[in-house]
């Protein structure tokens, strides 16, 4: 076994469950400020139980957050110590301002938002839940300006073989930054609102008292409408991502094209089967000159191909294979398209049945809308997947090999043994957070459970 691979894997494992959680906590904590404000300016108690019911699902998903995020930055200075070593001077920078400014003002607010009912005014309790969703979007931009300089290192110079802060502008300015977050928040968004669509449809095709029908209706409204504006908001803000993605990491679209020969105009491949080792395609199903448009806006144009990429690395920074895992990073692009035009399709209808105010005419499509929950978890798994996958064999794009980050003290005993460690923990923190999202999402605000309306099977007392 190799440390570099198990400690990839760990990293890997961590950092996708922890991202299970941090899109919902964006998106929902701005959906939950919306209802919150509604019922401010209404007065109506439909959007106060709306907002208790939907905060304390966000209460749930934000603790599990925290925890399996204080977990991953752990590994930087663990597993890649060599990487804190190199680009710690810049990588830390942004973080450590993201748990100053954004975390604890995140965090803060949000449990003054949780013991404040009825103890705060209206107005400064409103102020509690909106600032948790502020902090929730500044907390993911410095985050992504840390991860933005992995792909495109900037505002930095080299000095006694360590990477230092030149330009801390720069960091904010850079141009990856701003196509990587846009995409990001749209992302949370759509998880938010598939969220919040789901439990409202599970909810609208059993029996309600007329209070419960009407808070989930209100509900699916506003799941159904952020979820138009999320998902047209994350195709446009992705292909901007793309066409930025040819110019500074061509590579990466090659590799998600499987494009091995540089064409103009360029063809996007919908089905392509190939033989990796071999560099050809088996067999492929392409669409002419589509790549080319989604490239340059128009039906020609080249895009660089594998092959010639590899020869212009290995002429830039020596001999070695600078081509990332191309079957992982075909088919993850294709996962991550694939369910956001299957989110576009279900948000359209959605906000139709809501426009012609026939939510609940069809149960089929509101049981639809149920697994519909998990889409948007597949599509940020898988985009962030190809977004890491597509950078290697760098874990500092053009400056710092993967293989050169890793801990030189840390043996394979050790990560592997952390490794199901961690794996085993986590698996019992998802059993926990299903248990808990599932007991809380089916509890219907005001309302008993349902086994407590039924009739009492023990007898009557003598003389009732």
């Amino acid at each position: 076994m190799d440390v570099t691979i198990l400690a990839r894997w760990q990293f890997a494992i961590t950092t996708v469950y922890h991202f299970f959680f941090v899109p919902l906590s964006i998106g929902l904590s701005l959906l939950v400020a919306i209802m919150q404000t509604v019922y401010f300016r209404s007065g109506n108690e439909t959007y106060k139980r709306m907002t208790k019911f939907w905060g304390k699902l966000l209460l749930i998903n934000f603790a599990i957050g925290v925890a399996t995020g204080i977990v991953q930055e752990f590994q930087f200075g663990m597993n890649w110590a060599e990487y804190s070593r190199f680009v710690g001077d810049i990588f830390g920078a942004p973080l450590a301002i993201e748990a100053l400014m954004a975390f604890f003002l995140e965090s803060t607010f949000l449990g003054l938002w949780l013991f404040g009912w009825n103890k705060l005014s209206k107005g400064v309790h409103l102020a509690c839940i909106w600032m948790v969703a502020i902090g929730s979007t500044i907390s993911s931009f410095w985050i992504l300006v840390a991860n933005s300089f992995m792909h495109q290192p900037v505002g930095y110079v080299i000095r006694n073989g360590r990477a230092e802060m030149e330009s801390f502008g720069a960091l904010i300015a850079n141009g990856h930054v701003w196509v990587q977050w846009p995409h990001t928040m749209m992302a949370a968004i759509c998880t938010a609102a598939f969220f919040v669509l789901g439990i409202s449809a599970y909810h609208l095709r059993r029996p309600l008292s007329e209070a419960g029908h009407d808070m989930f209706r209100r509900s699916f409204q506003i799941g159904a409408i952020a979820a138009v504006i999320g998902v047209v908001g994350v195709i446009l803000a992705g292909h901007a991502q793309a066409q930025y993605m040819i110019q500074v990491q061509p590579m990466k679209m090659a590799a998600a094209e499987a494009i091995w020969e540089t064409e103009d105009p360029a063809p996007m491949s919908l089905f392509t089967i190939a033989s990796t080792p071999e560099q050809r395609d088996l067999f492929v199903i392409k669409v002419p000159g589509l790549l080319s448009f989604l490239a340059y806006n128009r039906f020609e144009g080249a895009v660089p191909g594998i092959k010639d990429l590899q020869a212009e690395a290995e002429a830039t920074y020596g001999p070695g294979n600078y081509t990332p895992n191309v079957f992982l990073a075909y088919w993850t692009f294709r996962a991550m398209v694939g369910a956001g035009f299957a989110m576009l399709g279900l948000a359209v209808v959605a906000l139709y049945s809501v426009l012609r105010n026939r939510i609940t005419s069809s149960t089929a499509f509101l049981w639809l809308l149920i697994p519909s929950i998990g889409l948007p978890y597949l599509a940020n798994a898988t985009g962030w997947i190809f977004t890491e996958m597509g950078r290697q064999p760098w874990i500092v794009y053009g400056v710092m090999l993967t293989s050169e980050g890793v801990s030189a003290t840390v043996g394979v005993g050790y990560v592997l043994m952390s490794l199901i460690g961690f794996t085993l923990v986590y698996l019992g923190l998802i059993a926990a957070t299903i248990f808990l999202m599932l007991k809380y999402a089916r509890q219907v605000p005001g309302e008993e459970p349902q086994m407590s309306k039924q009739p009492s099977l023990r007898p009557a007392p003598a003389g009732d």
